[in-house]
């Protein structure tokens, strides 16, 4: 088993999930079931996945939930977006979520990269 704790990745991906829970409190009250909760599960989807593929047998499943954090992150900035848009937020807290959202994302990539390489378990 993979320590994911100790994984640059998993770090930046709960600290984003924190940033988009204060963040998310600052929305309207009619946004709770839409998306407060959109961007919440979203967000904690990112760190969860890097954490419960940590934890599979092979690289090829391990590359698979880091895909699916990836989706994750590509998710929220989507609705990080759309929040933008709908001026729901300050623009400037959205816009430092979403350049840590595009870190994040490279950092995963990267990671799947090297989980693809033939010298990998797999």
């Amino acid at each position: 088993m993979k320590k994911y704790q100790d994984l640059k990745i998993w770090q930046q991906g709960v600290e984003i999930a924190c940033e988009v829970y204060g963040l998310s409190a600052q929305l309207p009250e009619d946004e709770k079931y839409g998306l407060k909760s959109q961007i919440n599960r979203a967000a904690v989807s990112i760190p969860s996945n890097i954490a419960e593929g940590s934890a599979r047998s092979s690289d090829k499943d391990y590359k698979r939930f880091l895909e699916i954090s990836l989706g994750s992150v590509f998710e929220l900035t989507t609705q990080l977006i759309i929040i933008d848009r709908l001026q729901l937020l300050p623009q400037e807290s959205i816009n430092k979520l979403l350049e840590n959202l595009e870190i994040e994302g490279k950092m995963i990539n990267s990671f799947i990269q090297i989980l693809k390489k033939p010298t990998a378990n797999g």
